[in-house]
């Protein structure tokens, strides 16, 4: 059973199940501070969980939650109350955390969508040089759940192709890509935080090296 309809939901399609709760709804925009938009999913939380308590939980967070310069964000702290509320409440659950997700639509803030419409665009921005971000293919998510989701039990992972990608690499795979150059000013900015993977995880990317996971990003998206 699926909730949501955006573009995490509409991966998981192909693995939906009668005996999970893929709980793929809620607030999308890590900026948000509306207090509305927090409750509304809290209280859609909750009403899943209580009217479908026979099915294992799969929830989606992020891993901004690792981030010290977001630990008082509304948006952190709404997925920190959340993640505490199933872990209390559920018998059976598994945690994802996020990553950047790269796929088809979406969220046109996220990064990945973000640097490929300025580029395209042959629009400014500004660089981050000290920043580094953790990418994660859509299909993946669908994949890594297909082949894992029914040995996780009560966990909470970490999910992103475990590679710390500076900006500079991102963008230069895109500028290969379009064939259009970036147009950009440098500042010695940027966060960067590192988060710990579990095996299963480690084990699901082996063999794939950096390079050409960004690359298979850019052909299959852009």
């Amino acid at each position: 059973m699926i909730i949501g309809s955006g573009l995490i939901a509409n991966s998981l399609k192909s693995i939906d199940s009668q005996d999970h709760l893929f709980f793929a709804s809620g607030v999308s925009n890590s900026l948000e501070t509306r207090n509305s938009e927090f409750e509304r999913e809290f209280s859609l939380l909750k009403t899943m969980i209580e009217e479908n308590k026979e099915r294992k939980l799969v929830y989606f967070s992020t891993l901004s939650i690792h981030d010290q310069s977001k630990q008082n964000s509304p948006y952190v702290l709404h997925k920190k109350t959340l993640e505490d509320y199933i872990k209390n409440t559920c018998d059976h659950f598994l945690i994802l955390r996020i990553g950047n997700i790269v796929g088809k639509g979406g969220n046109p803030n996220t990064l990945f969508n973000f640097l490929t419409a300025q580029i395209s665009g042959n629009s400014e921005f500004t660089l981050h040089l000290k920043a580094r971000r953790l990418l994660l293919d859509i299909a993946d998510i669908s994949k890594f759940l297909g082949s894992h989701c029914l040995d996780m039990e009560n966990k909470t992972l970490n999910l992103a192709f475990p590679y710390y990608y500076d900006l500079k690499e991102i963008i230069n795979a895109i500028e290969e890509k379009t064939r259009m150059k970036a147009c950009f000013s440098e500042v010695e900015e940027g966060d960067f935080y590192k988060v710990g993977f579990d095996e299963s995880i480690e084990t699901f990317f082996s063999g794939i090296q950096p390079e050409d996971y960004l690359k298979t990003l850019t052909q299959k998206y852009i």
